[in-house]
């Protein structure tokens, strides 16, 4: 028999060889071997010391040994083990993260596959693209990138309004609408400080700023504004100063054109590159330098830089209020309802008689729109009911009119949702698209509408994409001077 004390030293080298296999002993723990945390966690739970989730396979040996001191005969895993799995996993995911961020700091992109990349970005993602490093910034304004970015058909139209006023001073913002997104952002350049009446036109993806008035003078002065480089340089100036001239835009595609001014014929023949990037600007009308409407006619031709003075408009054909480049024809449209077509690769006027000519309300001008360059509209205020003045059953709607160029004859298409509030609302064709917008003070306050028109869309009708976002702050002024450009970018 042994004695009680070597009886003594066996029960505690058995509680010594179960702890090795139960929980971990703190010093000053009871004799009777549970540890504490244990027993918190065992009169909580009901069953046991539960910390373990899964079935481990690697205490399976331990069933004929020494039972855990802590938990019952169903405890899978016991304490120990929880805490060293615990700072076994959390010690290798550091590691391992460590390794990951190691290995991507040497992990490189080619220059054309990041091209491919960065091309496909939205033009608000890629303008902050250029903020990450000098490479991304060099890349993404490289003419060849930018030329990759036009030909893939990557860019969403962008809507540039110009012309704001704000505190009585022509405000030096350009307001830029990403139609994508539905969403305005504002572009501040000192260029345009102080210069209004301006009129733009679109040519690629950059905005041709033609014309203009300051506080002394009446401008020949032409710039161009590049939205993507955020940048302005000059171009040749017009022959005449003029402030709110009427502009085209057309595309040369053939290998020559015959520009034939008031003193000689130009006749100029093109390699297959400038065919490819030559385009006219043909700038018609406006006021001059001492407030006089302008009959005179000039194109710029971006192969020479040079602005060539072409026939003047038909005699008496009034004041010109509107107009555009459709099908190879540039069509312009007087206050005294009269359209008129010049043939650009001929050189020469021809007064179109078109029947019936839509009725309209003479304090707003109508506005010449061209869609896909085959489909030509004009957007006009008209009368609801009858004719004459504004009475309580008349009312005044705008709408939107087709002309067939085969028959010369105005059929109404549609009619705009909205009252006709603004005197000079700006409509832009686009492709398929007409985008309008217009501005106009109401209860103290300038407030705008932004619409847009699918015309190839057989259930046409005008969509409603923002209103009242930018133009609070704005001085009622800006309804008369505002201007707008449509941009893919």
């Amino acid at each position: 028999m042994k004695s009680e004390q070597q009886q003594g030293e066996s029960s505690h080298q058995e509680l010594k060889t179960s702890n090795n296999y139960g929980s971990v002993m703190e010093d000053g723990d009871d004799t009777t071997g549970v540890s504490l945390r244990c027993l918190s966690l065992y009169t909580r739970g009901g069953g046991g010391c539960k910390v373990g989730a899964a079935t481990t396979d690697d205490f399976a040996h331990l069933g004929n040994g020494p039972k855990p001191v802590c938990g019952t005969h169903d405890t899978s895993i016991d304490c120990f083990s929880y805490g060293v799995e615990r700072f076994w996993k959390r010690n290798y995911t550091k590691k391992n993260n460590f390794e990951a961020q190691n290995n991507a700091m040497h992990v490189f992109l080619p220059d054309d596959i990041l091209e491919m990349c960065l091309m496909r970005l939205p033009l608000t993602s890629l303008m902050n693209t250029r903020l990450v490093c000098k490479k991304w910034r060099s890349l993404t304004t490289t003419p060849r990138f930018l030329q990759m970015r036009k030909d893939g058909f990557y860019p969403s139209p962008w809507l540039f309004l110009f012309g704001t006023v704000k505190n009585g001073y022509c405000s030096r913002e350009i307001y830029a609408f990403d139609v994508s997104f539905k969403k305005w952002h504002k572009i501040e350049t000192e260029v345009l400080n102080g210069r209004f009446l301006f009129s733009v036109a679109t040519v690629h993806d950059t905005v041709y700023i033609i014309g203009g008035c300051s506080s002394r003078k009446t401008h020949r002065g032409v710039l161009v504004f590049n939205p993507l480089m955020k940048a302005f340089h000059k171009v040749a100036s017009m022959r005449h100063a003029r402030s709110k001239p009427v502009l085209g835009v057309y595309e040369v595609n053939s290998d020559r054109l015959t520009i034939k001014s008031q003193t000689r014929t130009r006749t100029r023949t093109l390699t297959q590159t400038q065919t490819k990037t030559r385009f006219l600007i043909i700038a018609v009308g406006g006021v001059g330098s001492f407030d006089e409407p302008l009959d005179t006619c000039e194109i710029y031709d971006s192969s020479s830089n040079k602005w060539t003075e072409i026939q003047r408009v038909p005699v008496d054909f009034g004041i010109i209020c509107s107009a555009v480049v459709c099908n190879g024809i540039f069509y312009v449209y007087s206050e005294s309802d009269k359209l008129a077509a010049y043939d650009i690769k001929h050189g020469f006027w021809v007064r179109v008689q078109t029947n019936p000519v839509p009725p309209r309300v003479h304090e707003y001008s109508p506005k010449l729109v061209s869609c896909g360059g085959q489909r030509l509209f004009m957007v006009a205020v008209s009368w609801c009911e009858g004719d004459g003045e504004i009475g309580r059953r008349n009312k005044a709607v705008r709408k939107l009119w087709e002309l067939d160029l085969v028959c010369l004859s105005w059929n109404q298409v549609l009619m705009h949702p909205d009252a006709p509030m603004d005197w000079n609302a700006v409509f832009v064709g686009d492709k398929n698209l007409i985008f309008g917008v217009e501005m106009f003070k109401i209860f103290g306050q300038v407030l705008e509408f932004v619409t847009i028109c699918d015309v190839s869309d057989p259930n046409m009708d005008w969509v409603h994409v923002s209103k009242n976002e930018v133009a609070r702050d704005m001085d009622v002024s800006s309804c008369v001077m505002k201007s707008m450009a449509v941009v893919h970018l």
